[in-house]
């Protein structure tokens, strides 16, 4: 069993009386995680938002109802909630009425959980994000060189957890995952019609990762309007499939000020979308697989770790450029991704002239391992 690192946070929370709400894409580990925090708990319920039944008996329930269910149990457990409708009353509804009760919520996407339980539980809650199994998760399970040397492993087929713990059926794994769970939720909550339009989108955004999405020749790729491209990657993004990079502007003319690029939650995933589970010697794209791969481990360390930054690139008109600023706690940090460390790569001097307090790195395979888990 891997222990998840928001295994102890999470477990700092569990005796005071706000709710604890766990959001994440499908096949993450929500539901394992949970069975981990109440390991040696008696008294808990357990309810799943995918059974009929439980659906059903949310949409009438009243609070006699509610109390009878929940007697004699400390801890609730809803999973998949946002598959249940109104689930946001209900949950009002037990954490102001029945205080006794800790409430653990589960949700595999943000679509209708935003309003449906953040808003309702708005000072009632504890909110986490859990994302695919991550670079230090797993070597602080089985030490930084085994990780490091199941490195291309990772850029290929990813860190879901049935993938990372099957390896020789990895590839029909995250295959299944990208076909059945990626978008059984997001093409319900989001009533889209076109699932084949959705699906052309995020190729596309799967063949730019490390470059600006356009959405007006995302548009006129799909034959559709350009609100409607950007509702459906801002669904993408909800359903934590894809995650948004904005430009870094402040002091130059020619800085792009409006510009996004996008990148994958995880790269099996966009692998599937693309078809392509080739080694990375036969790839044309190992400078994308590794901008993508820092890219969302950096992420997921700073989350984890509560790190609060503002994350963008940079890039001017004249095509220089920067993968990564992080602007934290007042300061600048500008890092360049590159996969051959033996390449000379430049931080801009442009850059460098205009931000001259920036602190600034080249991150390549050689010393990745401090930048995803450095404070």
């Amino acid at each position: 069993m891997i222990k998840r690192i928001l295994n102890t946070q999470i477990g700092n929370y569990l005796d005071d009386n706000k709710a604890i709400v766990i959001l994440g894409a499908r096949q993450t580990g929500k539901t394992t995680l949970v069975h981990q925090l109440l390991e040696n708990q008696n008294k808990v319920l357990w309810l799943n938002g995918d059974d009929l039944e439980t659906r059903n008996l949310f949409e009438t329930l009243t609070l006699q109802q509610l109390t009878d269910i929940v007697a004699d149990h400390e801890y609730l457990v809803i999973d998949e909630a946002q598959r249940i409708k109104n689930i946001g009353i209900n949950l009002k509804l037990i954490t102001d009425q029945l205080p006794q009760i800790k409430l653990i919520v589960t949700g595999s996407s943000s679509l209708e959980l935003a309003n449906e339980i953040v808003e309702p539980l708005t000072g009632r809650k504890w909110e986490f994000e859990l994302y695919p199994l991550s670079f230090q998760e797993m070597m602080q399970d089985h030490g930084y060189w085994t990780e490091h040397r199941l490195l291309e492993r990772r850029m290929i087929y990813g860190y879901y957890p049935e993938v990372v713990t099957n390896p020789k059926q990895q590839e029909i794994i995250i295959r299944n995952l990208a076909n059945d769970y990626l978008y059984r939720d997001l093409l319900e909550w989001g009533k889209i019609k076109k699932a084949d339009k959705i699906l052309t989108i995020l190729r596309a955004v799967a063949f730019q990762i490390g470059s600006e999405v356009s959405f007006h020749e995302l548009s006129n790729l799909v034959g559709l309007d350009k609100e409607t491209v950007e509702r459906y990657l801002d669904l993408l993004q909800k359903a934590f499939v894809i995650f948004k990079l904005p430009s870094f502007s402040r002091n130059l003319r020619n800085e792009l000020k409006k510009s996004k690029k996008f990148y994958f939650y995880d790269l099996g995933i966009r692998n599937a979308v693309i078809s392509n589970f080739n080694p990375l010697h036969l790839r044309n794209d190992v400078g994308q697989l590794w901008e993508n791969f820092i890219l969302v481990e950096r992420l997921k360390h700073t989350q984890y770790s509560n790190l609060f930054s503002n994350k963008y690139f940079w890039r001017t008109s004249r095509q220089q450029e920067i993968d990564y600023v992080e602007d934290r706690a007042g300061r600048l940090f500008a890092y360049e991704f590159k996969w051959n460390p033996k390449k000379n790569v430049r931080i801009p001097k442009s850059f460098l002239n205009a931000y001259p307090e920036a602190v600034t790195q080249i991150i390549t395979p050689d010393n990745y391992k401090t930048f995803i888990t450095w404070q």
